[in-house]
């Protein structure tokens, strides 16, 4: 059997940059001198953090930004709870933190992050946006749950809309010209293949129920700049850039709709740029299972898809869930990084999730990973990380560092002072709608009606040119007045057929 100390030695001993986690623990007994370390390079292979509730998850998640931003490395965390909102000031001591500080012959040194807030709908943040065409139509398919039919449908209506340089920027454009091509500019898809009004009346209700859970708002303009997230401050580190979704959490579609959306931005826009030193920025997902647990196969396809490609762009994703189970199969595989906090087995169902969560680790000399993990503390937690050669390190079991920033929400002062700081705030605050689909079918309908109200009393004239005349003549007393009155209506049905027709045609 290797010994303990050793196989630590060999497996974090690394002198590349790195991100501090913890100590190893091995039988109650803390080694300060064995810090278990994931190296800084290797936090774009994506990483997870799992445990039941109340076994330190967060905090893990908080360290690790920390960490990340004094390497000069920004952060995306999505806040659930609204409890990293506290890494904006610095964190207070007490009495856990300072005897744990002391085990480690270290002193705490209370440290705030540089942080920006942002928020779906504009109440705990600046306001995040972005416009229907940036989704694009497979994406905005997948977040509208639609068919194999109707997302080629949505494909035909934005190609219409970009043959005509018209931009749909919101879901009032899209409306529009689904109404319009379901109606007056019918003919207009002649070329494309047409649309069924069925399709199109399951289109705009899928678009209602997302609009219900505030997605309306969220598509609009002044888009996210996504180099606005991978900022530093003036001492060179890294902003830590937090979502809060506390006033959204029970709406998963309009949380899906902007990961999808933000992921996707940064994998399609970045260059290719392969193993880097450091990440250009690292995405955190806390409560991930809220996520899986109402995703669609889409999305969740989607994620996976990212998590393979997205790391050669530099960026790094980390889960933080109850459970690796609550994470898809084929996403878990991509993630290198595990800090596995304590799982609670009260329940047959638990001791199943237990044994598979277990089986995820590798195999370990040193420790029964499964009777372990139920015996953990509050604060401690399983460790393996990717090594900087992309090897998975020893199993260990690590008292995690506390934070240096606060361990809990903000107040309304204490979020009021930080977020009048912003820098951001005021390149996003204002909504603006700019000339769009819209606004280019509203001008297009009131001409064609403008066109109408000119030609229909030019046809009319006639007939009331017969009724001013004096007297007949011998050839109308003839032929009747009843063909002359059948003429007259040929021409206006004539006149106002042609009129209709074009704005058909338009």
């Amino acid at each position: 059997m290797t010994d303990f100390d050793s196989a630590l030695r060999h497996s974090y001993g690394f002198d590349a940059p790195s991100i501090e986690v913890g100590h190893a623990l091995k039988d109650g007994v803390l080694h300060p001198d064995r810090a278990l370390k994931i190296p800084l390079r290797m936090m774009n292979r994506h990483g997870l953090i799992a445990g039941s509730t109340g076994t330190g998850k967060t905090r893990t998640l908080q360290l690790l930004a920390e960490g990340l931003s004094r390497a000069g490395v920004p952060s995306f965390i999505s806040d659930i709870k609204g409890d990293v909102a506290g890494m904006a000031v610095p964190g207070v001591a007490n009495e856990r933190i300072n005897e744990r500080m002391k085990s480690l012959n270290r002193t705490f040194e209370p440290t705030a992050c540089p942080a920006e807030f942002f928020s779906l709908t504009g109440k705990r943040g600046t306001q995040l946006r972005a416009t229907v065409s940036s989704f694009g139509p497979v994406l905005l398919g997948k977040v509208l749950d639609l068919t194999d039919t109707q997302q080629s449908v949505l494909a035909m209506v934005f190609q219409y809309c970009d043959d005509r340089k018209m931009p749909l920027l919101d879901f009032k454009d899209l409306r529009d010209v689904l109404n319009y091509l379901d109606a007056e500019g019918k003919a207009e898809l002649k070329n494309y293949g047409g649309m069924s009004a069925a399709t199109v009346g399951v289109l705009i209700r899928k678009m209602v129920e997302l609009e219900q859970q505030g997605g309306g708002q969220f598509f609009g303009e002044p888009e996210l700049d996504i180099n606005d997230l991978m900022r530093v401050d003036s001492s060179g580190r890294g902003i830590v850039n937090i979502l809060s979704l506390a006033d959204v959490q029970d709406k998963p579609r309009l949380y899906s709709t902007f990961l999808m959306w933000l992921l996707g931005q940064f994998y399609y826009d970045l260059p290719e740029v392969g193993d880097l030193d450091k990440p250009k920025l690292v995405f955190f997902f806390d409560e991930a299972h809220l996520l899986f647990d109402d995703a669609s196969s889409a999305l969740v396809e989607h994620i996976e898809q990212v998590s393979r490609l997205i790391r050669s762009k530099g960026i790094g994703v980390s889960f933080v869930t109850q459970t690796p189970k609550a994470v898809d199969e084929d996403v878990l595989a991509q993630l290198g990084n595990r800090v596995q906090h304590a799982v609670r087995a009260f329940t047959p169902t638990d001791a199943k999730n237990l044994k598979a969560t277990a089986s995820t680790f590798p195999v370990s000399e040193h420790y029964d990973v499964a009777k372990t993990i139920t015996s953990l503390g509050i604060g401690e937690a399983l460790v393996t990380v990717l090594n900087p050669k992309g090897i998975p390190t020893e199993v260990a079991s690590c008292q995690i560092l506390p934070p240096s920033s606060s361990m809990g929400p903000l107040d309304d002062t204490q979020f009021a002072a930080v977020h009048s700081r912003s820098q951001l705030n005021s390149k996003y605050a204002t909504a603006f709608d700019r000339d769009s689909a819209h606004e280019m079918l509203k001008r297009k309908l009131a001409e064609a009606e403008q066109e109408v109200e000119v030609e229909a009393p030019a046809a009319r004239a006639p007939r009331r040119a017969t009724t001013r005349r004096p007297e007949k003549s011998m050839t109308e007393k003839i032929l009747g007045s009843s063909a002359a009155r059948q003429a007259t209506r040929t021409v206006v049905q004539q006149v106002v057929r042609g009129v209709f027709g074009m704005l058909k045609r338009r």
